[in-house]
């Protein structure tokens, strides 16, 4: 089955034909079906989003097309199937779920104005189920092209999103890694933004103003304004209520990103926002010809509340797996 989801990856580029693609994808279930009977997980591509899907579960869904500015990840779901994540909410349309976005070349990627910059989904390079270990995960790569209001592209980005469910401690794990490059003529640009810039999400309504933020190193963080915080840590965590029911959803900051340990933005009201930031209203940050920078963020969910212990385990064995391999794979603790 990896072979159909590759071919047809690969098929997304070479030809127009998405649904040419989306047909070899089928043929690939119909003839491999006795063996996605022992291996639920999978990856189902439509004509706008990439679903990871569980079983019959969803665990996450990335919006690439029919976007306004950007693709991002539009719903991210716990163990049980709580969707964790807000889209587009009227009072911040630029608010997409779980985002990354930053201002480059002095253009802003994160606003969604008439002189902004736009992120348009170029292709998937990679689209695998990995069997790596006793919980398999599932991924896709895409490039990224980042365009000025004028259609001159700015930044190009090889975007990896990978997810999977870990049954120790009971979490649905994302694995977002970004490569960005300086594109072809240029020698160098730099990133700049607000203090809120970066890998942002935003939570459901039920989850503003009645939840608790807490870090690694149990900071309360400093006020930049209002109830806007920052603090530095390698992971930070929101538990509150979601449509009644208890969650726990952390970030984390992987040790080889640039200014680790990852600068957090936090704001509770009027609506909670986490966002994993590189501090770019303090200094910008040059990205080179000769070495495109490497950006690794992990997001977590837990059905409840969870301890900071738990956190911290899980952190431990996500850096080691990232590290090791690239992917995130998870092996059950014997």
């Amino acid at each position: 089955m990896d072979v159909w989801l590759c071919a047809g990856a690969r098929l997304m580029n070479r030809h127009c034909g998405l649904w040419y693609a989306a047909a070899i994808l089928v043929l690939g279930m119909v003839a491999y079906g006795s063996k996605l009977a022992t291996r639920p997980l999978r990856i189902v591509v439509d004509a706008n989003s990439v679903l990871a899907c569980s079983g019959d579960a969803v665990l996450l869904q990335y919006q690439y097309r029919d976007v306004p500015f950007k693709p991002y990840v539009k719903e991210l779901f716990t163990p049980s199937g709580l969707n964790v994540l807000l889209d587009a909410p009227k009072d911040h349309l630029h608010h997409h779920a779980l985002m990354f976005a930053v201002a480059a070349e002095g253009v802003n990627f994160w606003e969604e104005t008439p002189t902004a910059g736009r992120q348009e989904h170029g292709g998937f390079t990679d689209m695998v189920v990995a069997e790596h270990g006793a919980e398999p995960s599932a991924g896709f790569t895409e490039l990224v092209h980042w365009i000025d209001s004028t259609g001159r592209e700015v930044l190009t980005e090889h975007r990896t999103i990978e997810v999977c469910q870990v049954n120790k401690p009971g979490a649905t794990v994302l694995t977002w890694r970004s490569e960005l490059a300086v594109p072809k003529g240029k020698e160098s640009l730099a990133l700049t933004g607000a203090h809120y810039f970066g890998l942002g999400m935003r939570f459901l309504r039920s989850m503003d103003g009645v939840g608790e933020f807490c870090n690694a190193d149990g900071k309360d963080g400093t006020v930049f304004r209002g109830e806007e915080k920052l603090m530095r840590s390698k992971w930070c965590a929101y538990t509150a209520t979601a449509d009644g029911k208890l969650v726990t959803v952390a970030m984390l900051g992987h040790p080889v990103n640039p200014r680790h340990p990852t600068m957090w933005f936090t704001m509770n009201k009027p609506f909670a926002y986490l966002s994993a930031t590189l501090a770019l209203h303090e200094e910008p940050l040059k990205v080179t010809a000769d070495e495109p920078l490497a950006l690794r963020y992990g997001v977590a969910l837990w059905d409840g509340q969870v301890q900071t212990e738990q956190i911290d385990k899980l952190y431990v064995r996500w850096v080691d797996w990232i590290g090791k391999t690239g992917r995130c794979i998870y092996h059950r603790e014997r």
